[in-house]
């Protein structure tokens, strides 16, 4: 009888020990959140996948937080930047919001992140590359942003902070509103960063820091250069040239990232500060200079290698990017390797920060916590979607179906062909047919039409 009662109660003890490890409390205190999107950063331009770029900085928060070895985003520039801030796949909005655009790429009054956490009191902080809007009234202020700071388009040269010739030529502003300043768009950025990471006060803040970096025009500072002294990047001295200035970038980029860490440290903000870091898309392995000022074109830019493709396509080279968040003493060491899309960051952040929704936002992300954790170990298989102006990818637990509008079918198991070697659509023929269901379901949820209000405006 009494061993009974003994095996009794160990089972209890064990089953309410599991249920609240299942269950473990989030953090209490509203963390500080830094989030970090590099502008076209190549898979193998980094330090800890063996690539070309000196990234110390970014390496020591890789090994210290929780690296996100299969992190998914659009591959171009606007449509990620719509999801990450909606929670939603940019499709939902429109064709405007599927490629690289200067239109509105969300309606007025879209609930995005910055505008949940400002509901919760966070201050808000943009500085950087918006890209949802080139025009002054659709400026990240009309979108939950406390203050703006950089370019309203895609990407501006380095020193003249111009755009192309055209209505959006002139794009530095502040606020919305457009001015002139000179200085480095990456150093002006951190500058504008550091300023309200460290202003102090008793609210929690939201800094997003878009960098431009490594986007072309490529070219820094001639101190970020000299690192590289006595490297041979190509025989070629053209080539050679324009990596050392795309190395030299994504120096810079890393000893920005530097500055904002010591700046958390030294200010006592580290142990509540969530770090994010992603890219927009995969990286651009060659390109000319189509922006207003003196940079050289770029025949020999990033690297995506192992991973097939680069910016501006479906496959991984494309869409799987340089990705990892990192709190200390919150989040232990680790890798996750089961698929993050960026649409995911507003559910997950809403969930932790305790932002409750009143109504439904159609969220096409899922809340990871517990998957960056670790708690959630094995969670369910999830679709991620990807539209792109030219077709569709969705992959599905193991398997990745990439359907081109003018073009054949193609399938792949990730897992066992992580490179898209070899296309299995004419093997696996039950499984090409369940993944067409999955993504006509996504298909049917997009809007073809352009808004109203946007017809016949310059993009």
């Amino acid at each position: 009888m009494k061993h009974s009662i003994v095996l009794i109660t160990i089972l209890l003890f064990t089953s309410l020990v599991t249920f609240v490890a299942a269950d473990a409390p989030r953090p209490t205190t509203k963390p500080n959140i830094l989030l970090i999107v590099a502008d076209d950063l190549g898979w193998a331009d980094v330090g800890w996948h063996g690539g070309f770029g000196k990234t110390p900085n970014l390496d020591e928060l890789v090994r210290t937080g929780v690296e996100l070895d299969q992190h998914y985003v659009q591959p171009v520039c606007t449509p990620t930047r719509t999801a990450l801030m909606s929670g939603r796949c940019p499709g939902r909005f429109g064709p405007q919001a599927l490629h690289a655009s200067n239109l509105r790429a969300m309606p007025a009054g879209t609930m995005t992140l910055a505008s949940a956490l400002k509901i919760l009191g966070y201050r808000t902080h943009l500085a950087g590359k918006w890209h949802l809007g080139s025009r002054p009234e659709w400026s990240p202020n009309a979108y939950g942003f406390d203050t703006s700071y950089g370019t309203l388009t895609g990407a501006a040269d380095p020193w003249t902070h111009k755009y192309r010739k055209g209505p959006y030529e002139d794009t530095w502003h502040r606020d919305g509103k457009l001015f002139n300043e000179e200085g480095n768009v990456t150093e002006l950025i951190a500058a504008e960063s550091l300023t309200r990471i460290t202003q102090g006060g008793d609210q929690p803040w939201f800094m997003y820091v878009p960098f431009h970096a490594v986007h072309t025009p490529v070219d820094t500072p001639a101190e970020y250069k000299k690192l590289y002294d006595g490297v041979k990047f190509h025989d070629d001295p053209v080539k050679h040239e324009s990596r050392l200035r795309m190395a030299a970038m994504v120096a810079q980029l890393d000893a920005k990232v530097g500055a904002f860490v010591e700046a958390i440290d030294r200010t006592g903000q580290r142990e509540n500060t969530l770090i994010i870091f992603t890219s927009d898309n995969g990286g651009i392995e060659g390109l000319t200079n189509a922006y207003i000022g003196n940079v050289l074109d770029s025949p020999f830019n990033s690297e995506n290698d192992p991973l097939r493709g680069q910016k501006n396509t479906l496959f991984e080279g494309g869409t799987r990017v340089c990705a990892f968040v990192n709190w200390t003493g919150t989040l232990k060491p680790s890798k996750v390797t089961d698929p993050h899309y960026v649409g995911d960051w507003f559910p997950t952040l809403a969930g932790l920060t305790g932002f409750k929704p009143t109504e439904d936002l159609k969220w096409d992300g899922l809340d990871r916590w517990k998957v960056i954790t670790g708690e959630d170990a094995t969670p369910a298989p999830r679709s991620i979607y990807i539209a792109h102006s030219d077709g569709y990818s969705l992959r599905h637990g193991d398997w990745k179906l990439i359907a081109m509008k003018n073009g054949k079918e193609q399938l792949f198991n990730i897992i066992k062909d992580p490179y898209e070697k070899t296309n299995l659509a004419d093997k696996e023929l039950q499984r090409l047919s369940e993944l067409n269901v999955l993504l006509a379901a996504e298909l049917a949820k997009d809007n073809q039409v352009l808004p109203e209000d946007l017809k016949g405006l310059p993009d």
